[in-house]
Parts: C-alpha cells; sequence; structure tokens
C-alpha cells in the first residue's frame, strides 16, 4: 500500500491506526507533524496576523476577512525586498586616490575618505572624485612680449583637486576657469618679460612666474584646484619672422664669442701688466733702499775720514786725490803718459784702437796675441823716440 493512501490497510474509512501509520510511512518524518516542513502560506499569513496586530489591524478571521490574506502578504514582502534593495543600493566604496562629496537632499552634508560607506539613496548624493591624480592642461597662442615682439609660446599645467567641495560646489566648470585663468596670467607675464628672455635665458623663471600668479587667480575664485607645475616647453618666434630672428641669433652668438675672446685676452694682458707693475715697484724700492744705505754708508765714511784729516791732513789730503784720480780715470778709454824729465804728455788714443779691431774682427780678422806684442813693442819704442827727442831739446836749449 502506498504511503499517501488514506487507510490504513482496508479500503474503510480512515482510523487512528490508519493515520497513524500513514504517519509512520510520511517521507518527511514522524506523523505528529512537528517535524513536517511549514507551509508558506501559513508563515505569510501569520507574518500578515502579527503586522496586523503592531498597526492595529486586529485579529484576521477565517470568514469574508481570510480571503484578503494571501495578497496583503504578498505586499507586505515586496515592500520588505524593496527596503531591502533600497537598503544594498546606499552601499559604495570610495578608493585610496578619492574622496565623496555627498549632498543631503540637495545640501552639502560631508566629505567621506577612503572606504566602505552607506549612504540612503534617494536621499543623499555621492560624487567620487580623484583628488590625488595629476591632470593635464596644454595650451598653446602667440602674445606680445614687453619689447613688442610676437611669439608662440606652447605651455602645459600640471594640477590637482585641492579642495572636492570648491572644485564641484563653487565654480560652475572649474575646467573652463582653469584655461581662462591660464591664458590670462601666461600673457600678463609674457608681456612684463623680454622677447630675449621668453625665448632663451628666461624660460624657466617665466614658468614659475606664471605658475605662482596662475595659483592666485584660482584661488581668488575658489576653484580648489592646485598648480603643480607650468612647464614652458618651446618659445619660438613666428615663421613669418623666422628668418629675421635666425640672424639674431647668428649676431648674439658672434656677439658672445667676440667677448668671450676679448676676456680671455684681458685675462690673459692685465695679469701680466700687474706683474710688471709690481717689479717695477720692488725695483723702486730696491733702488731707494740702496741709494738710502749708500747715502748712510758715505756720510759714516766721511766722518771717520775726518777723523783721520784731523790726525794727518797731508798724508790724508794726498790719499784722497789718488782715490779721486784713480776713479776717475777708471772709466775712460784714454791714456795719458807724463814722460818723466820732459813737459809733452803722451796721448794714447785706445778707444780708436779698441773700435779698429773690433771693425777688424766683424770683417773676417781677429788681433793674435803676436798682434797685440808688436802692437805693445811699437808703442813702447815711440815713447822712447819722444822722450829722446824732448830731452835733446831741452838740452839745445840750454
Amino acid at each position: 500500500m502506498a504511503w499517501n493512501e488514506p487507510g490504513g490497510g482496508n479500503n474503510g474509512g480512515g482510523n487512528g491506526r490508519g493515520d497513524k501509520d500513514r504517519g509512520e510511512r510520511d517521507p518527511w518524518g514522524g506523523g505528529n507533524g512537528r517535524n513536517n516542513p511549514p507551509d508558506l502560506d501559513d508563515l505569510l499569513k501569520n507574518f500578515s496576523d502579527k503586522l496586523g496586530k503592531v498597526f492595529g489591524g486586529g485579529k484576521g478571521g477565517t470568514g469574508g476577512g481570510g480571503g484578503k490574506g494571501p495578497g496583503a502578504s504578498l505586499i507586505l514582502v515586496a515592500a520588505v525586498v524593496a527596503v531591502l534593495v533600497w537598503a544594498m543600493l546606499g552601499i559604495y566604496q570610495v578608493d585610496a586616490k578619492e574622496k565623496a562629496l555627498v549632498l543631503r537632499f540637495g545640501k552639502f552634508h560631508s566629505i567621506v575618505g577612503d572606504g566602505l560607506h552607506w549612504n540612503p539613496p534617494m536621499v543623499d548624493i555621492v560624487t567620487k572624485v580623484r583628488v590625488t591624480e595629476e591632470r593635464q592642461y596644454k595650451t598653446e597662442g602667440e602674445m606680445l612680449t614687453k619689447d613688442e615682439n610676437i611669439v608662440e609660446l606652447p605651455m602645459t599645467v600640471h594640477y590637482n583637486i585641492k579642495s572636492i567641495k570648491d572644485f564641484l560646489l563653487l565654480v560652475k566648470d572649474p575646467e573652463i576657469s582653469l584655461r581662462h585663468a591660464t591664458e590670462s596670467a601666461l600673457r600678463h607675464v609674457v608681456g612684463s618679460t623680454g622677447f630675449d628672455e621668453v625665448v632663451s635665458t628666461g624660460r624657466q623663471q617665466l614658468g614659475v612666474d606664471v605658475s605662482a600668479r596662475l595659483q592666485t587667480y584660482l584661488d581668488n575664485y575658489g576653484a580648489g584646484i592646485h598648480v603643480v607645475k607650468v612647464n614652458i616647453l618651446e618659445a619660438k618666434p613666428p615663421s613669418a619672422v623666422k628668418a629675421a630672428y635666425d640672424d639674431v641669433i647668428k649676431a648674439r652668438e658672434d656677439q658672445e664669442r667676440l667677448i668671450n675672446e676679448a676676456q680671455a685676452y684681458a685675462n690673459g694682458i692685465v695679469p701680466e701688466a700687474r706683474g710688471r707693475a709690481k717689479r717695477v715697484e720692488e725695483e723702486a724700492e730696491a733702488y731707494k733702499a740702496k741709494v738710502v744705505a749708500e747715502a748712510e754708508g758715505e756720510a759714516k765714511r766721511f766722518t771717520q775720514v775726518l777723523a783721520e784729516y784731523k790726525k794727518a791732513p797731508g798724508v790724508t789730503r794726498e790719499r784722497l786725490y789718488l782715490d779721486a784720480i784713480q776713479d776717475v780715470l777708471e772709466r775712460t778709454s784714454k791714456i795719458m803718459v807724463d814722460v818723466e824729465g820732459g813737459n809733452n804728455m803722451l796721448y794714447l788714443p785706445l778707444d780708436k784702437m779698441v773700435q779698429q779691431s773690433s771693425v777688424a774682427g766683424a770683417q773676417g780678422r781677429s788681433l793674435s796675441s803676436r798682434d797685440i806684442d808688436t802692437l805693445t813693442q811699437k808703442v813702447i819704442e815711440n815713447i822712447n823716440i819722444r822722450s829722446q827727442q824732448s830731452s835733446s831739446q831741452r838740452r839745445e836749449s840750454r
């Protein structure tokens, strides 16, 4: 017999024995109903009744009101599921590089950092922004410099978000505000700088000045943007005047080259001139010291000679005379020979003789020792002849 047959082993109506056997044959467990699975309709009905009691609906009957139980239960379950879905939709996560701005009923509520958060949907509006990400904005245009020259200047602005509240709420479109502020700051700085500084030496400082002025503008706007740096890529003149500008660059390079050459020449000449001047000064100081020392020595020697002169005037006078004559004759090339016993004095032009010997040496002839001996012998013979002639003349006169 099948387990779900109504009888207990006979064809008659069910009795207690049959019910007991049916319960024992129930594949869900015992026959007392305690281990049977609950009926979904019963659960919903019980839950609906409990909610009705809580909200004042009273206890549901089994009459006509009992027909509304399943429909109300389905509505309640749908409401619970909707509430759960609504709660799940409010869960969100903020990354480490992001921050989230929370608006509650359209009004600023809070700013949350990274992590898992929950806000009621349709009540709060959450906007996430990558605040630490470095963004770029490129611009290029022609502008006028301080000396009324036109220059093409490409530029890149690196920035990030400093204040998410200002970035999202205070300015309608902060990216457009950044572009306008960049053009304004760039034209102001370039208009205050010369052409040569913009295209060559002052380009780095130009980027620093533009960055500072741009940050000031953005702070005044309340854009919530932080300027990291400004790169001036390459400043160049317009293509229409590039040839003339190249000539100017070449002339400037020639000027620098000539200046460097002149500086190198000055670096070589000036120290040499200073050295010569220093040498002249040292020589003057040495000459001064020499003259002073000689003067002091002469004065001291004169004092000593004076003391000796007072002791022996005659001897000292003769010695002074001989020293003076020797000093004079040492610096002359002429020789005067006084022959003893004669009135004439012999003059020997040795300077002319030396000059003649030097000329002969320049012509390829040189005086040997024999020639010098011969010349000396002739000089002595000439002296003797003149001495004899003067002696005979003196005897005849007597």
